[in-house]
């Protein structure tokens, strides 16, 4: 009589670990899929990431070069390259380049008309809105190489199409004023993403707010300080993040001025080109791609914290 009461839970115990043990097993293959499944994003990642950052960390230490006995045996330099980076003139003249170049084509140009097309945008009719939406696109989507030569017969300073509206025969654009050229150029290829963010962002205002503002009196700045700027602030400084490290990383102006003349728009990406390939000296031109990251992480940082602030 007392052997049947606890064959039961004898019983029960062991269909709880039978069930225990199969949500085990499924657990764990789960995870093999999981890991399987992540596997090759995490093999790219090493491969494409993660070895070329620890490799330009290894030359950033040694005096390697393309060529010459350094090209077979580099020597171990510690923090030399990056002493002498930052008492290099030619270094403190690219950032500042570089500083200006980020400044006035994203900071400002990208971002203002970026918003200014967006803003213009939301009063026009679909049909003219997405003819204008078209063509700023298009700006962005053609490839760089195309977009280069037609800056460079724009600004060509013997047949250039600039010259001939303006009336300015033999004015070289180009070789006078190549940071200001580079600046527009810039401007004019990444101005979509901005407009596209910030389109996207005016979309999200309440209609309900932007009328009460207009029958209360509010004009077009008041809306926007009081109305528009507080549900887009967000947005904005999400924007100007990506951009400016963008900008700032960005080679393509090479293609139009190679950094010259005279080192006049030598920004920092053409400059540890030309150090790194044209000269040879590797080690050099890891150590400033480096200061160029630490310099990247900075300014994401700063943006990060405005944005955290903005969340409390």
């Amino acid at each position: 009589m007392l052997a049947a009461p606890s064959a039961a839970p004898a019983g029960a115990v062991r269909a709880r670990a039978r069930r225990a043990a199969d949500d085990g097993d499924v657990a764990g293959l789960g995870r093999a899929r999981a890991a399987a499944f992540v596997a090759p994003s995490l093999v790219l990642i090493g491969v494409f990431l993660v070895f070329p950052a620890l490799w330009t960390l290894y030359l950033g230490l040694t005096n390697y070069r393309l060529s010459g006995s350094a090209a077979l045996h580099p020597k171990f330099v510690g923090i030399q390259n990056y002493l002498s980076a930052l008492s290099d003139d030619r270094f403190a003249n690219s950032l500042v380049l570089t500083l200006a170049f980020v400044f006035g084509s994203a900071v400002i140009g990208q971002s203002v008309l970026g918003f200014s097309i967006a803003w213009l945008a939301t009063r026009l009719n679909s049909t003219v809105r997405s003819v204008v939406e078209f063509f700023v696109l298009l700006a962005w989507i053609i490839p760089s190489s195309v977009t280069t030569f037609l800056w460079y017969a724009l600004l060509d300073g013997t047949d250039g199409t600039l010259n001939s509206i303006l009336g300015t025969a033999h004015l070289a654009w180009l070789l006078q004023y190549p940071l200001q050229c580079i600046i527009v150029f810039n401007t004019w290829v990444g101005t979509a993403f901005s407009m596209m963010l910030f389109s996207s962002a005016l979309a999200s205002v309440p209609p309900s707010q932007l009328e009460t503002a207009r029958m209360a009196g509010a004009g077009t700045f008041a809306q926007f300080r009081d109305v528009i700027f507080p549900h887009i602030r967000g947005h904005a400084l999400t924007n100007t993040l990506l951009i400016t490290l963008w900008t700032f990383n960005t080679f393509t102006p090479y293609l139009l001025t190679a950094g010259g003349p005279d080192d006049r728009s030598n920004i920092l990406p053409i400059f540890i080109y030309r150090l790194a390939l044209n000269d040879g000296a590797l080690g050099q031109g890891a150590a400033i791609s480096l200061i160029m990251i630490v310099i990247n992480l900075v300014i994401a940082t700063v943006y990060l914290r405005l944005l955290k602030e903005r969340k409390k």
